[in-house]
């Protein structure tokens, strides 16, 4: 009987010892670091990876993330220097690099709007002072510098390191997008009505020009069958006086004319004689 007690004691003192002990043990993943409160006390900063102890049922173990993470921020608008409106889509990456001072100033619940409002106060205080331009093409990373800079200053204070900020997209808000793409249709389509006026006045000219031409070519061609005839009549008649003399390839056709000036016509059996 006293044996059977002693055992069940002997149990239970080793389930407790082993419920103790499991408490008493906790492990830091290597994507992890933990914070150890006693009491709601913070006690120990833990970054290695690996077993640790705690005092069971006393402390308590708050784990923090060790790796980088990604903050979205709302797209907003924003009035830059030229006074023109930006809609800007941006977003942060940061790394808890203090835990201690996390855990005392934003903890992990209100670090995302915390840090959030600071992007959005350091996104307006850079870009507020730069033109459209410098905004969308000329200063595009310069200004995302300073915003990273800005943003992780005021982020130390919270035991946070901003890794990286980036502007996703920078537009004009889309009443504005649509007016200037209105502005540039109407643009483009009277640069189109000039051009295509340009088109049709050179192509009369060219026309106008082909019909000179043409005319012109006619005229020539009148006055070339002209001399051919005046020097057709100036073989026939200098045949007839030369008592036909042979004047050349065309020498029947003179005499041919040259007959037909005296109202007689050739006799093509007997060259040269007139019937």
């Amino acid at each position: 009987m006293k044996l059977s007690l002693a055992s069940g004691v002997i149990a239970v003192l080793l389930l407790i010892a082993a419920i103790v002990s499991y408490s008493a043990l906790f492990t830091v993943n290597q994507t992890k670091q933990a914070l150890l409160v006693r009491l709601g006390q913070p006690v120990r900063v833990i970054t290695e990876p690996g077993l640790n102890v705690k005092v069971p049922f006393i402390d308590n173990v708050i784990y923090v993330d060790k790796r980088i993470l990604d903050l979205e921020s709302p797209a907003q608008e924003v009035i830059a220097s030229d006074q023109k409106r930006l809609v800007v889509d941006a977003f942060a990456r940061y790394r808890i690099t203090d835990p201690l001072k996390f855990y005392q100033t934003v903890g992990e619940s209100g670090a995302s709007s915390q840090l959030a409002i600071l992007l959005n106060s350091a996104l307006r205080s850079v870009l507020g002072g730069a033109t459209l331009v410098d905004v969308v093409r000329n200063m595009r990373e310069q200004l995302m510098s300073q915003v990273r800079g800005q943003l992780d200053h005021e982020a130390q204070q919270f035991g946070i390191q901003v890794v990286d900020v980036r502007i996703r997209r920078a537009d004009l808000p889309k009443e504005n997008s649509d007016a200037i793409y209105q502005r540039m249709k109407k643009e483009r389509e009277r640069q189109a009505a000039e051009y295509r006026a340009q088109g049709d006045e050179i192509a009369q000219r060219i026309r106008a020009r082909a019909e000179r031409d043409r005319g012109r070519d006619h005229e020539m061609q009148a006055f070339h069958w002209q001399d051919f005839h005046r020097s057709d009549s100036l073989r026939a008649v200098l045949f007839v006086a030369l008592g036909g003399h042979r004047l050349g390839a065309r020498e029947d056709d003179s005499r041919v004319a040259a007959c037909a000036c005296q109202g007689r016509r050739l006799d093509r059996t007997r060259p040269r004689v007139c019937s």
